[in-house]
């Protein structure tokens, strides 16, 4: 960043009112703690007591926010519907790129979610992966992109933000737990647990300005089956033992037109 000033009429406190500033002991987040605002781009979360620890107020546009967490199905798609209804309500497109689980349909519209305009790429290639986030942080109407990666490295982290830096979307990239170990280029990294009672625990590990020491607990509505049902049936199949499968008949299955 580099600052010119071409005269004396230029007051401290203009220089500090500018976005790209920041104060090393103040936040960007919400004014209810006291915290300097920054004139961040933003989507609320939804969820006031989050939205007063994220800078802007709400999850940042334009950059990389890391969701690190324990295995999948904590309530990290609840979490995020807000910010997805929002988008979808500005006309713009989202993604999911390499979800875990297939997708259930009948609970993503009952949720509000237009299926017309959300996109889901799914790979098991790392670098298929990355490369299709980074195609899709560069589409003007896709407005919010959620990727599931269990290997991505510190080039590719840094790959990911000037991607995100370079557009208007949000982009959020889960991560497992044990990666909070290691650094990362997002600006905004949070760690997600499970809480009493079907609550979100909400830890921010890192975020622009001065640190935040508290976890949050969220009391996130939940949609259920976000995953096709068809998978638990699969996977209670696989696990039964073979004594307990039907025996084979010989005569055909009925076909369903």
């Amino acid at each position: 960043m580099s600052l010119v000033i071409m005269n004396d009429e230029v007051s401290l406190d203009d220089v500090l009112a500018r976005p790209d500033v920041w104060r090393g002991s103040r936040s960007a987040g919400g004014s209810a703690n006291g915290f300097a605002h920054a004139k961040i781009p933003s989507v609320p979360s939804g969820f006031a007591a989050l939205d007063a620890e994220l800078p802007g107020g709400g999850w940042p546009r334009g950059a990389l926010t890391e969701i690190l967490l324990d295995g999948t199905g904590l309530g990290e798609c609840s979490l995020l519907l807000p910010a997805l209804l929002q988008i979808q309500q500005e006309g713009r497109w989202g993604m999911l790129v390499a979800p875990p689980h297939r997708a259930h349909g009948p609970a993503w519209v009952s949720a509000g979610v237009d299926l017309a305009q959300l996109a889901i790429v799914s790979s098991a290639q790392p670098r298929d992966v990355l490369w299709a986030t980074e195609q899709a942080l560069s589409n003007a109407a896709l407005g919010v992109v959620l990727c599931w990666a269990t290997s991505v490295d510190a080039r590719q982290l840094r790959r990911l933000q000037v991607a995100a830096a370079g557009g208007n979307s949000v982009m959020f990239l889960f991560r497992p737990l044990r990666a909070a170990q290691s650094s990362s280029a997002a600006p905004l990294r949070l760690l997600l647990s499970s809480g009493e009672r079907g609550s979100l625990g909400l830890k921010v590990l890192k975020r622009r300005g001065a640190p935040c020491s508290r976890t949050l607990t969220l009391d996130v509505p939940r949609t259920k089956h976000w995953r096709d049902p068809h998978e638990f049936e699969r996977e209670a199949l696989v696990a039964r033992p073979p004594s307990a499968l039907p025996a084979a008949r010989s005569e055909p299955s009925p076909v369903l037109a």
